[in-house]
């Protein structure tokens, strides 16, 4: 019996009918491993999911620093999607206002909800543009706002009118979707809607890239940005740590889309390349063999002797300023074995930089995947359509007859991709090994029961099991929000990951103790009578 099957066993017939399509354990010679993904989770069951407002306010629109983002709903929403990541910003040419210290909220009292709310969401943009004066508003709807049928739309309209700045509702509604992945939809789809390619900004610098889905937790994209400065290469935004309004707006005049989370921007990559012609590249800045890929990928891109000189003058200066560190964590951690669950392409992303270290992942999947962050691109014609899918809006854009700027024609494009993968992407699946175990949307027992049997050395995910996973005296750490340090990207974010995982692995107070309920009853008592 392998390690997918003892899990399993542990279901009911009827969740194990649900559980067994998500979970998968890769066999030698398997060509065409498939998994269930992006369907609802059994009602019950403790999923590490969030919900599709967390998907479009807390991932997506959430880290714009000079939009005023409110939240239309109870404190707790925005609270909870304000509090938890760690998306740095800071005031640059574009934006010399930032909000992201603010949680913005109508705190929706039980009179508001039996009376309507939009007279207070009103109040709320006014108080707003008094104290804080933005160029733009963006509303969120959370499940009550939903249910009781506030036109978000309209409110945006109006203060659109009233106050001559651009305002965007988003209709994202928790229960939307099967999970934040429908949030992240709604979010690309406002911000191609009303943002993108409203700007006119050339780029300054001969070769010019946006970064989308880095949300530049823990200063990921900073780090990512200096590298490729370095390179000559300018950046343009990221979508949309450290992002603004006003420079997302010219996001359409960069030469090229680079993708670090697949799941969370894709629909803005696709829907990019049909109106302005731009490519995009998947790219993974974690990892130190992953980013030099990645910065040989882009160099090869653009095709230009001096740029690919360039790239590589400043891979050998990173690597020569890292590699005595790097080769002092990975003869700590050589052989230890990892567990990772994330979002976006996270769990993909960092194998690469375990790998650097020495280390081997075991067990991975994602919170609200899609088959296609699973498998690749090249399974979506066979992903069916359902009702929780058609229930998100999809819209359609033409090319743009005045602002569509090919990089290359489809001849030189086709030749192009026969050196490097444009516009597509491989999935997470294709780079793991036999035995590994992957599951999609995991719960609470399913992670219980996998560190029980495989017993991985290290376990990342979120917060939501963070101190259960500690408590069964696993080394554990966020990969959400990375327990208050990194950046963990490029060169240098790749020593402070090894760092960290380090003092994890070998400062493992919780394996030392044992609880007291494993030896001792929790509750005494006695009971008696006829």
């Amino acid at each position: 019996m392998n390690d997918r099957e003892k899990l399993l066993e542990k279901y009911a017939a009827k969740v194990y009918k649900n559980r067994k399509d998500h979970i998968l354990q890769l066999a030698e010679g398997d060509e065409d491993p498939s998994i269930a993904a992006n369907t609802r989770t059994i009602p019950g069951v403790m999923t590490a999911r969030g919900c599709c407002y967390a998907g479009c306010k807390g991932v997506v629109v959430g880290p714009l620093k000079d939009v005023c983002v409110i939240t239309h709903g109870p404190v707790g929403c925005g609270f909870y999607s304000w509090g938890t990541r760690r998306n740095k910003a800071r005031p640059d040419e574009h934006a010399e206002k930032n909000f992201l210290p603010y949680c913005f909220s109508t705190d929706m009292q039980e009179s508001d909800i039996v009376f309507g709310g939009e007279k207070k969401l009103e109040k709320a943009i006014e108080e707003a543009m008094q104290l804080f004066s933005p160029a733009c508003i963006m509303i969120c709807s959370t499940c009550p706002i939903g249910l009781i049928g506030d036109d978000v739309q309209a409110v945006a309209q109006r203060t659109e009118e009233k106050y001559g700045i651009k305002a965007i509702g988003y209709s994202c509604e928790g229960y939307k979707g099967v999970s934040q992945s429908a949030g992240h939809h709604i979010a690309n789809n406002g911000l191609m809607r009303y943002v993108i390619g409203t700007g006119d900004k050339a780029p300054a610098k001969t070769f010019s890239v946006n970064i989308l889905g880095e949300y530049n937790i823990g200063g990921d994209g900073w780090e990512e940005e200096r590298i490729l400065k370095r390179c000559g290469i300018e950046v343009v935004t990221m979508f949309t740590g450290d992002a603004s309004y006003a420079a997302l707006k010219s996001a359409h005049l960069a030469q090229l889309n680079l993708v670090m989370c697949h799941r969370s921007i894709n629909y803005i990559a696709e829907m990019m390349k049909t109106k302005y012609g731009t490519d995009w590249l998947k790219v993974n800045f974690v990892g130190v063999g992953a980013t030099c890929q990645s910065l040989r990928e882009i160099a090869a891109y653009f095709n230009d002797a001096a740029l690919s000189a360039r790239v590589e003058e400043v891979i050998a200066d990173e690597l020569s300023a890292i590699c005595g560190d790097m080769e002092y964590y990975k003869s700590r951690l050589a052989g230890k074995t990892a567990g990772i669950f994330s979002g976006g392409s996270r769990s993909h992303h960092y194998q690469t930089l375990l790998r650097d270290l020495g280390m081997n992942t075991v067990i991975a999947g994602y919170e609200f995947a899609h088959r296609d962050d699973y498998e690749g691109r090249g399974v979506i014609p066979q992903i069916k359509e359902d009702a929780d899918s058609k229930n998100i809006e999809t819209i359609t854009v033409e090319r743009d007859l005045e602002q569509y700027r090919a990089f290359y024609s489809e001849d030189e494009l086709a030749a192009l991709c026969a050196e490097i993968e444009i516009d597509t992407y491989a999935g997470m699946i294709c780079d793991m090994d036999a035995g590994d175990v992957i599951v999609d949307d995991y719960n609470a027992l399913e992670t219980d029961e996998l560190i029980r049997t495989v017993k991985p050395d290290i376990f990342f995910s979120g917060i939501k099991d963070k101190f259960s996973v500690q408590k069964a005296g696993v080394s554990s750490r966020q990969i959400h929000s990375y327990d208050y340090s990194g950046p963990y990207s490029g060169f240098r974010g790749a020593v402070n990951f090894g760092r960290d995982v380090t003092m994890s692995l070998f400062c493992n107070a919780w394996s030392y103790v044992t609880p007291p309920w494993k030896h001792e009853p929790t509750l005494v008592g006695s009971y008696g009578g006829r």
